[in-house]
């Protein structure tokens, strides 16, 4: 298990200024936001060059929506997603993080044919295919999101982006597990990061108030006991707020975060996860 940060959260004149204070407060990678992020490759592989703290992620950040009614707006998600798992490869990031819809579905009820949901999935699948195709051509992976009740009504639960990733049936398309998404929508989110363990490739972390993790009720210990559990070596990156000073709050993060995990995040399993 590794520790990052989301750009945006880290203070700084330049991504070089940032680096150099996350590895000074115990961070190991930074995750970006996608948009216009093809312009800036050469500046991140300078700036992460000679670092201990490498690229993790992307952040969405393409245009359009993947589930929108227009098929040009699909196509818009699409072209800029497999430019974004380009960048993710040329950086040396895992991967995209995708979310399939944003608030309820767009597209029609056809029932008795089929309803909005079904749709949806139906689409999703292919769309993921084609993507995992192309995240498979480049060296990288495409992160299903799964967003809680209030911020879509589509993917909500791990086990429901398993569902995708098992019907796709791509090594390319996996999921992304979010603690504060899980907060809401699992029931005890130990139990799912263990019963979907094998497609979880990434981690959002946030404590229960989406402020910085030991601010709030989230047991970190148990998730991270289970992440240890499926051999979890992967980047986990803080996406919240911060309160209070980033200077002071980030390193007292980075400290309680690897107070809460086992064995210094080795899994323990025999597989050689912790050499």
């Amino acid at each position: 298990m590794k520790i990052a940060c989301q750009e945006g959260l880290v203070p700084g004149a330049s991504l070089a200024e940032k680096i150099e204070k996350l590895a000074a407060w115990g961070y190991e990678g930074i995750e970006f936001w996608g948009g216009g992020l093809w312009d800036r490759i050469d500046e991140i592989n300078a700036a992460c060059d000679n670092s201990p703290v490498k690229p993790s992620s992307i952040c969405a950040g393409y245009r359009g929506c993947p589930l929108d009614t227009s098929a040009e707006e699909r196509r818009i998600a699409i072209d800029d997603s497999k430019k974004l798992l380009k960048v993710a490869a040329e950086i040396g990031a895992v991967g995209l993080i995708f979310v399939p819809i944003f608030g309820g579905p767009r597209l029609p009820d056809l029932s008795p044919v089929a309803d909005a949901i079904t749709l949806e999935k139906r689409l999703l699948v292919e769309m993921c295919k084609e993507l995992g195709d192309a995240a498979a051509e480049a060296g990288s992976i495409l992160l299903l999101e799964p967003l809680n009740r209030y911020e879509t009504h589509l993917i909500c639960r791990c086990e429901q982006g398993a569902e995708i990733c098992r019907q796709v049936n791509s090594p390319h398309v996996q999921i992304m597990a979010d603690f504060f998404h899980m907060s809401i929508e699992e029931p005890i989110i130990a139990d799912s990061i263990r019963q979907n363990g094998e497609f979880i490739k990434h981690v959002h972390l946030a404590d229960s108030q989406r402020i910085l993790p030991g601010y709030g009720h989230t047991d970190f210990k148990a998730g991270f006991a289970a992440l240890q559990d499926i051999c979890f070596e992967g980047y986990m990156a803080l996406e919240c707020g911060v309160p209070g000073p980033a200077e002071v709050e980030l390193p007292k993060c980075a400290e309680f975060l690897r107070s809460q995990m086992p064995d210094g995040g080795g899994c323990g399993c025999g597989c050689g996860c912790k050499e």
